[in-house]
């Protein structure tokens, strides 16, 4: 009995420090004029979330305004990675 409570507290530590390590790997994050909002990752990647608070599939290179009228470029397409970082609670771990 203590050795499953012993594996079942293991795992519930590696679970939230893995969640812990996707979050602080978001750079930075820009609002953008449709209210859609992209995070930038440590590594250069981004994702987008669109203005309902989904996580959305982007195509490379296509081009967005921020709310400044700063534009930028996407640079791939983490999808997964985002929705884990941001919905991690959701998934019932």
């Amino acid at each position: 009995m203590l050795m499953k409570i012993a594996a079942a507290a293991a795992s519930v530590l590696i679970a939230t420090s893995a969640f812990a390590a996707d979050k602080v790997n978001v750079a930075k994050s820009y609002e953008l004029k449709d209210g859609s909002t992209v995070y930038v990752f440590k590594d250069g990647k981004m994702a987008m979330e669109n203005k309902a608070g989904e996580v959305v599939s982007m195509k490379e290179g296509h081009a967005m305004e921020t709310k400044d009228g700063q534009k930028i470029m996407m640079k791939g397409n983490e999808v997964w990675r985002l929705d884990d970082a941001l919905h991690h609670d959701r998934r019932g771990n």
